[in-house]
């Protein structure tokens, strides 16, 4: 009985210690596919940020020349504007010019 007894127990000792390294095995697979899988999502966040950063780069700089032309457009405008309105005042004041030459010419008889 005692043989029995010491039998079984070694048995069992022994079967929980490879079914113990087993399991070690399979952890430390685990563990390295978790590391790899971490490593690969690095890289790919890695990949995905330069790709952002190169997109966000192209759109600033699409917004720069449209705020340029934008800005050579308005200064283009105001300048003619200018124009415009130093004609117009110029003509206002030759009218002027005309009519008071025509008013004094009128009260003094035309000399």
């Amino acid at each position: 009985m005692k043989k029995l007894l010491v039998s079984t127990t070694l048995l069992l000792v022994l079967g929980l210690s490879f079914t113990s390294c087993r399991d070690t095995k399979k952890s430390e697979d685990a563990v390295e596919n978790a590391i790899e899988a971490t490593e690969e999502a690095a890289e790919a966040a890695g990949d995905a940020v330069k790709e952002a950063t190169e997109a966000a780069g192209d759109a600033v700089e699409k917004v720069v020349d449209a705020a340029g032309e934008a800005v050579d457009k308005a200064v283009d405008a105001a300048g003619e504007a200018v124009d415009d309105a130093a004609n117009k005042a110029s003509e206002a004041v030759d009218k002027a010019a005309e009519a008071a030459k025509d008013k004094v010419k009128e009260t003094t008889g035309g000399n």
